[in-house]
């Protein structure tokens, strides 16, 4: 299972960021994807997730600013972040659910500070 993250990057604070999770077509065609944020020393925490039909759960800490969405021409989800916080430094991972199994991107470190 490959799922390839990309888009992080250092942003001041109010600023935007847009990540994007790749698939394989029958990843995305078939499985909700999400994306999850690692803090420094902390567990990962749930951001956001969308499921094949198009219906995004946003996490309370970030609802309002982030939003998801997917591109079935790319087999790519893409996550829209805007007024970023300094909070939301961490490390962003995209995930997919297979059989029980939770598989993980590679993972983009987004730096939100002035």
């Amino acid at each position: 299972v490959q799922l390839q993250a990309s888009g992080g990057g250092l942003v001041q604070p109010g600023g935007s960021l847009r990540l994007s999770c790749a698939a394989s077509r029958s990843i995305f065609s078939q499985n909700p994807l999400k994306w999850y944020r690692q803090f420094s020393g902390n567990e990962r925490e749930y951001v956001a997730g969308i499921t094949t039909g198009g219906t995004a759960v946003i996490a309370d800490p970030v609802k309002g600013r982030f939003t998801i969405s997917r591109d079935s021409a790319k087999n790519t989800v893409t996550l829209q972040m805007n007024n970023l916080k300094p909070e939301d430094t961490g490390v962003y991972y995209c995930s997919v659910r297979l059989y029980g199994v939770d598989y993980w991107g590679q993972g983009t470190l987004v730096t939100v500070s002035s």
